[in-house]
């Protein structure tokens, strides 16, 4: 009978939020009113007390990078530094140089010594966002580094000791990887010690609303907009949207109705949500063309009618899409968009 008591007192504790709602949107920028995502946190702070890897898994704009940060300003390495590396956004040879460093002349190009993220983040936390982009190559490397805490500058034989906490995120199903043989056992397991897996803002209607005053609240503060608020046909509309996109989505979806709409009350007109574009029908899709010329269509035509609704702006394109602004810039040069 003890031991039951014991078991029922454990699960309560798990199912109390660690932190208070001021302390989670205020410091930590979180809004947590669905149980689902209360578990994610209660997890995600307990685990900030050990130093073990993190996997954090979950769909795009789910805010990943926000349990990271989490669980690094939670943790004993609070005071240290928090370095973040998208490693879907940089090829295999800057990846490597951005990560571990190299010595002046190791390479061509080489024209200084570069101190490497693993050892900006020491004694810190390191935070591997796309994980599932890593090369295998770097693959190997990587998990040199989780096994023994070591790892060589590019061009320098002499072993360099690292003390930090990874904590690794993806939007891909890393075991489905591992049957494709595209991402590593071994380096799966060693990533994967304590999993925090997000849910989809679709699975967590109860933050929706919530979400939406949050960010209403923020941008009042950010551009002065005294007045601003959500009509009721537009919550009703946002309340009633399946936001693919997630929490990104719905959090450009507020800025842009309050940077367009009128500045004091956000109306349903406002809102560019997918599901008021038309179906693209049948006979509108181009064929007789590769599968790749297909996709590189795609994204051309994507890209430039992101940056017309940015205006432009390139900073804020590249947060929309979800990658670094080196990488737009780079897309844009590719697929010679004229912005």
């Amino acid at each position: 009978m003890k031991k039951d008591s014991n078991l029922y007192d454990m699960k309560s504790a798990r199912e109390d939020l660690p932190l208070s709602r001021s302390e989670l949107e205020h410091r930590h920028h979180m809004v947590a009113e669905s149980p689902s995502l209360k578990q994610v946190i209660s997890d995600a702070v307990r685990a900030a007390r050990s130093g073990s890897t993190i996997l954090i898994t979950g769909e795009s704009g789910t805010g990943k990078e926000l349990i990271a940060r989490l669980v690094h300003n939670v943790s004993p390495r609070s005071e240290q530094p928090f370095v973040v590396v998208n490693c879907g956004a940089l090829p295999e040879t800057l990846l490597e140089t951005e990560l571990f460093g190299h010595e002046k002349g190791s390479f061509t190009g080489a024209l200084y010594r570069k101190i490497g993220l693993f050892e900006t983040a020491s004694s810190g936390t390191i935070f591997l966002d796309e994980i599932g982009e890593m090369s295998p190559a770097m693959q190997v490397k990587l998990l040199r580094v989780l096994q023994e805490g070591t790892f060589n500058r590019i061009g320098n034989a002499a072993t360099i000791s690292v003390d930090v906490r990874v904590i690794s995120a993806t939007n891909k199903d890393l075991r489905e990887e591992l049957k494709k043989r595209k991402f590593r056992e071994d380096l799966f397991y060693r990533l994967n010690v304590i999993h925090l897996a997000l849910p989809p803002l679709r699975e967590r209607k109860e933050d929706i609303a919530h979400l939406a005053g949050f960010f209403v609240k923020r941008l009042k503060e950010s551009f002065d907009l005294k007045e601003l608020k959500i009509s009721e046909e537009a919550k009703n509309l946002i309340a009633g949207y399946s936001w693919p996109g997630n929490v990104r989505e719905l959090e450009n979806a507020i800025e842009r109705a309050a940077v367009m709409g009128d500045g004091h009350e956000i109306l349903p007109q406002d809102l560019v949500l997918h599901r008021n574009e038309p179906a693209a029908e049948e006979d509108h899709i181009e064929v007789g063309m590769t599968l790749q010329q297909a996709l590189d269509g795609f994204k051309r035509d994507f890209i430039k009618k992101t940056l017309q609704l940015t205006k432009g702006n390139r900073k804020k394109a590249a947060e929309i899409l979800d990658i670094q602004r080196t990488y737009l810039s780079r897309l844009i040069k590719d697929y010679e968009l004229d912005v």
